[in-house]
C-alpha cells in the first residue's frame, strides 16, 4: 500500500502559523517536539514530520476505512536526515509505515509504504484513469476489472500522484 503528502512551503507560511501557542503541542508527541526544538530549521522539521504523518495516515485510512483526526497517534521516527532528504517510519495503532521524503526550498514531499522494499519502486502517474470508491479512496484503473492503489496529494503549487511500479 502507498500514501503520499506534499507541502508547498510558501503556501504553508500563508495558511499556518506554526508559532502560535499550542500548535506544536496539539500535533506532535513529546519526542517529535524535541526533534523540532533541536533542529537547525524548526519550520522544515515541523512540515517534515507533518508530511510523514499525512502520508502514513493515507495508508492507515485505506486499510481501516476509518477517518479520524489522530496526529499524535501517528508517531514519527527519523532514521536518516540531511538538507535534501529523510527516511524514517511512522507507527499508528501497531502498524508500521516506511517513509522517504524529498526536501527542497519550495516543498516537502513524503511517500509512505507498508513494505520497505517498495520505497525504491515508487513512480509518478498521470491523473487520467483515477477513480474513487465509496470511502473516497483513489485507485488507478489498469483494465476494466483491475484497480491499483494510488495516492494523490496536492498543496499550493504542487501535486503528486504516485503508485508502486510493477517492475520490481
Amino acid at each position: 500500500m502507498i500514501g503520499n503528502d506534499v507541502i508547498d512551503l510558501q503556501q504553508s507560511r500563508v495558511e499556518s502559523n506554526w508559532r502560535r501557542k499550542g500548535f506544536i503541542e496539539k500535533l506532535f508527541t513529546d519526542a517529535e517536539q524535541r526533534l523540532i526544538k533541536e533542529h537547525h530549521d524548526p519550520e522544515i522539521m515541523i512540515w517534515l514530520l507533518w508530511s510523514m504523518k499525512e502520508a502514513a495516515y493515507k495508508i492507515y485510512n485505506r486499510q481501516t476505512k476509518i477517518r479520524e483526526y489522530i496526529p499524535k497517534k501517528l508517531v514519527c521516527s527519523i532514521n536518516t536526515l540531511n538538507d535534501f532528504e529523510a527516511q524514517g517510519f511512522v507507527i499508528c495503532n501497531g502498524n508500521k509505515y516506511y517513509t522517504k521524503t524529498q526536501i527542497s526550498p519550495e516543498s516537502i514531499h513524503t511517500t509512505a509504504v507498508t513494505n520497505i522494499e517498495n520505497l525504491d519502486n515508487i513512480i509518478e502517474v498521470e491523473k487520467k484513469r483515477i477513480v474513487k470508491n465509496e470511502n473516497d479512496i483513489p485507485y488507478l484503473v489498469i483494465s476494466s476489472n483491475t484497480l491499483k492503489d494510488v495516492s494523490i496529494s496536492h498543496h499550493g503549487r504542487f501535486e503528486h500522484i504516485i503508485t508502486i511500479s510493477e517492475n520490481q
